[in-house]
């Protein structure tokens, strides 16, 4: 006999879980009581909001589900901000909780951490709240939170724990795990959908984070097809380096004088969200001739984005192979030349503060072999949405897109350095984006993770500055005070570099990549 909290932490390692995030509290000690006896690795942030962006991080990366162990109440608010990025990012998240013994719930008796109705309000965003409200149920509960997270578009998940189940025993439980459910669309579909590809002269493929795990089957795809492949900001590093990548947003004019005119757009794992396709509001998009669809979500196709003329509901990796198969080979519809002149054009329409930004990153991506590079809502990363081609699939993302959180970085980075530690993180921040989160430069030191943390510092929230300027508004309540950065690294370990140069930047980021947590910091004016 184990107790429930024992118990749980034996199902999420047969579930494959490897590491956690989280914060202990009176809410939670009993899920901890298993804890350091298993495989399962434990990293503490210094805020639930930090462990929510790890798990964020991580999962991006593994394509895992990232864990947290949070308390009732305020630690499960904390963690919300991150929840609701994932969801917008369609990023795959379980959040355990806490939550008080089942005799007082939506009692309003004044318990510690009381809200009225915990699960409630997760689930107005959370794909699933579930409450285990018998020892009994604990596998059937679990499962039932996996198989969400498993179903369909990824996002956050939630499972809440009352303290009174928590300490209650239960014969050993075995992980009931269900079958992955078909998504496999009818056969037909595929006929319509090859058919319409194999009539165009001009196909165009637009790819996003959900094909970030289908590179190599979108390359013989595309190839097949002799179609340009524009990407979405998480799509970036799709396709790196071939004749047919259009590594720009499809918010630019040149992306758009692209998709408008093909004759066939074949759109997979992209949700047409705003942020990547109409980020000025200027709802000029084109209108797609024979539009099909390649989404693991029913609800999605049907709330977002353009008609279309055929769903295949599935995965990218899925159903990529399969529709080849039903191609003839050797399709030529200048793809490689469509998509040259989209580049060129999207590069050019860019202003000069733009492309030197750009031309920054991809100086660093150069100079750091193999970096993945993970985002904050800051001036250079705004800039790299824009055009930046990554090196690979997962190695350029962030959160100014969705959701559009402040604070994702440092834990975001942390997550990802975590998930995969061979590879080195260029984390980038802005001085106000770091002050939301900079406690977590400290669990960077615990773990020992490999990143470099390179500040941009314009002393404030300059891109929010110029946007009140350019709009009349006297700018008020946008120059907080930063930190003096080099002390700000002593205090938590961190080696520390100031740049003065774009040159210098490069050579203090190529050195502190070899290993260890560092603070790089580049002062824009």
């Amino acid at each position: 006999m184990k107790t429930v909290g024992e118990a749980l932490v034996d199902l999420l390692e047969a579930y494959g879980v490897d590491i956690v995030f989280g914060i202990p509290g009176v809410h939670t000690a009993e899920l901890y009581r298993g804890l350091a006896s298993s495989r399962i690795r434990h990293v503490t942030p210094r805020h639930e909001q930090g462990a929510g962006f790890m798990a964020d991080g991580y999962a991006r990366v593994t394509g895992k589900p990232g864990v947290c162990f949070v308390i009732t109440g305020p630690g499960l608010t904390n963690t919300i901000t991150a929840m609701a990025q994932a969801r917008e990012d369609s990023i795959p998240m379980l959040v355990i909780s806490g939550v008080n013994a089942r005799t007082t719930l939506g009692k309003g008796q004044g318990c510690l951490h009381e809200l009225p109705d915990q699960s409630a309000l997760i689930g107005t965003f959370a794909k699933k709240s579930v409450t285990l409200m018998r020892a009994e149920d604990l596998s059937a509960a679990l499962a039932d939170c996996f198989e969400a997270l498993s179903t369909g578009r990824p996002g956050p998940v939630h499972l809440e724990v009352p303290t009174d189940v928590m300490v209650e025993h239960v014969d050993s439980v075995a992980p009931a795990i269900a079958a992955t459910a078909s998504t496999s669309s009818d056969a037909a579909l595929f006929g319509c959908a090859a058919e319409m590809i194999a009539s165009a002269s001009a196909p165009v493929i637009l790819a996003g984070g959900g094909a970030v795990r289908a590179d190599d089957v979108l390359r013989g795809f595309a190839e097949r097809i002799d179609a340009p492949v524009v990407l979405t900001a998480n799509g970036r590093g799709l396709m790196a380096g071939h004749p047919l990548q259009v590594p720009a947003s499809p918010s630019l004019a040149a992306v758009r004088e692209l998709v408008a005119a093909s004759d066939c757009v074949i759109a997979i794992g992209t949700e047409f969200g705003m942020t990547d396709y109409d980020m000025y509001v200027d709802q000029r998009f084109p209108h797609l001739q024979r539009l099909i669809r390649i989404d693991l979500s029913t609800d999605q196709i049907a709330a977002a984005g353009p008609a279309a003329d055929v769903a295949i509901l599935e995965d990218a990796a899925k159903a990529l192979g399969p529709l080849c198969g039903l191609l003839p080979e050797n399709k030529h519809c200048d793809g490689a030349k469509r998509a040259a002149t989209a580049r060129k054009n999207a590069w050019e329409s860019l202003p000069e503060k733009i492309r030197r930004e750009v031309t920054l990153l991809h100086r660093l991506r150069d100079a750091v072999q193999g970096a993945r590079f993970v985002g904050d809502s800051t001036q250079l990363v705004y800039a790299g949405n824009l055009y930046f081609e990554a090196s690979a699939p997962a190695t350029w993302f962030n959160s100014a897109t969705g959701f559009g959180s402040l604070g994702y970085l440092p834990p975001g980075a942390i997550g990802a350095a975590l998930g995969d530690p061979a590879r080195p993180v260029i984390a980038i921040v802005g001085d106000g984006g770091l002050q939301f989160s900079l406690a977590e430069l400290g669990t960077a030191i615990d773990e020992n993770i490999n990143a470099v943390f390179l500040v941009w510092n314009n002393h404030g929230y300059k891109e929010i500055e110029n946007y009140m300027l350019d709009a009349g508004i006297s700018p008020e309540g946008v120059r907080p005070t930063p930190p003096d950065m080099k002390s700000l690294a002593n205090a938590y370990g961190l080696s520390f570099h100031s740049a003065a140069s774009e040159s210098a930047l490069i050579a203090a980021v190529a050195e502190a990549s070899r290993g260890g947590a560092h603070l790089v910091e580049f002062v824009s004016r």
